[in-house]
């Protein structure tokens, strides 16, 4: 009989996805792809206007923020990975 969970808890640690919002530079430029303004380019991830605007302009964009960039504003493949990721309980 094989357990299907065997080969999970056999496979080599799986490592973080890369996040693909790291600096204010990618962060702007997707938004600007998207003809989005600041307010409807953060609104969905609970950010404000001028929070957005901080991370723009060079402030420091915490991890839980840029996972909640990825998620929304990445591929369904980056999305569903990063997902994956956390779901294993290694986030």
């Amino acid at each position: 009989m094989t357990n299907e969970n065997t080969s999970e808890s056999n496979a080599k640690p799986r490592r973080r996805p890369a996040l693909r919002f790291r600096t204010a530079e990618d962060v702007k430029a997707s938004r600007k792809k998207l003809g989005l303004n600041q307010g409807q380019f953060w609104s969905p991830l609970g950010v404000t206007q001028s929070g957005g605007s901080r991370y723009e302009s060079g402030r420091n964009i915490p991890n839980a923020v840029q996972m909640l960039l990825h998620m929304k504003y990445g591929t369904e493949k980056q999305a569903q990975d990063l997902l994956s990721w956390l779901r294993s309980g290694k986030g």
